[in-house]
């Protein structure tokens, strides 16, 4: 069983790192082929593509021409679980996670990824912000999702073969998790969901959710789950398994009002 977290738009390239070991992103050179067409992109043509404001698009265009794709930690490359820092990476909390828990996880988390198409926790990255949904036209390939094809299906498909029980957990959004062929992906998806109680009935609350994401990922790591049967006890920050709401390979987790840290 392995699951996945989206990236995040959020970055961290300050904090202490609790871990020096790395290892090179599987897709770099495909990464360097998005790079190319990025370095070559204009300010004008960034902004329509990602929708951002002129600061950002000032930000990213040096961050593209800048990018050198290092292989060792400096101060504007790190590992991937320490360099992202969105709701999803409050909840894993990454920097508090011991050195079994990160080994487990970089065998066990893959992070998706518009860049690099799919990363393991200890691989080595560089500050960046292109959204899977972007509509970066490389060559013949209209946006990322046909760059990236079959590819990260293939990746997890053949991770999974190592494993004992071949499941994908899903805590990735719907943008992201679209790149995932599904076609050539053919093994079991389980897809949890996260709703707090608000107004005498639970939903979706875009925040929350997002935490929750990461902590069941945390929850994962730290108890080093393997089974999606086990996944049915995460209970952290107040949230339980629904029975009621759940459906097959739909497991809902709910959270009373009064539960919300």
């Amino acid at each position: 069983m392995i699951h996945l977290l989206s990236p995040a738009k959020s970055l961290d390239y300050n904090s202490a790192i609790s871990s020096s070991t790395v290892t090179i992103p599987e897709n770099l050179s495909q990464a360097e082929k998005l790079i190319k067409k990025l370095k070559k992109t204009s300010s004008k043509d960034l902004k329509s593509m990602m929708s951002i404001s002129d600061a950002l698009v000032k930000l990213n265009k040096t961050r593209f021409d800048t990018w050198q794709g290092k292989l060792e930690i400096s101060d504007t490359s790190r590992q991937a679980i320490f360099a992202f820092s969105g709701d999803v990476y409050v909840g894993l909390d990454a920097y508090s996670l011991n050195q079994k828990d990160l080994e487990f996880a970089q065998n066990n988390l893959r992070i998706l990824s518009g860049l690099y198409g799919i990363l393991r926790p200890y691989d080595i990255i560089e500050p960046y912000r292109l959204e899977m949904g972007s509509s970066l036209k490389v060559g013949r390939k209209k946006n990322l999702y046909e760059f990236w094809g079959t590819e990260i299906a293939s990746n997890l498909k053949s991770l999974l073969a190592t494993h004992q029980e071949k499941t994908l957990v899903n805590l990735a959004s719907n943008e992201y998790f679209k790149v995932v062929d599904k076609k050539t992906f053919d093994l079991k998806i389980i897809s949890p969901q996260f709703k707090d109680s608000k107004n005498g009935e639970y939903k979706i609350i875009a925040f929350f959710a997002k935490k929750a994401r990461g902590l069941m990922s945390r929850y994962i790591i730290e108890n080093k789950i393997e089974s999606s049967a086990d996944l049915l006890g995460f209970d952290y920050e107040g949230y339980r398994y629904n029975e009621k709401l759940s459906k097959e390979n739909e497991p809902v987790f709910t959270r009373e009002e009064n539960q919300i840290k």
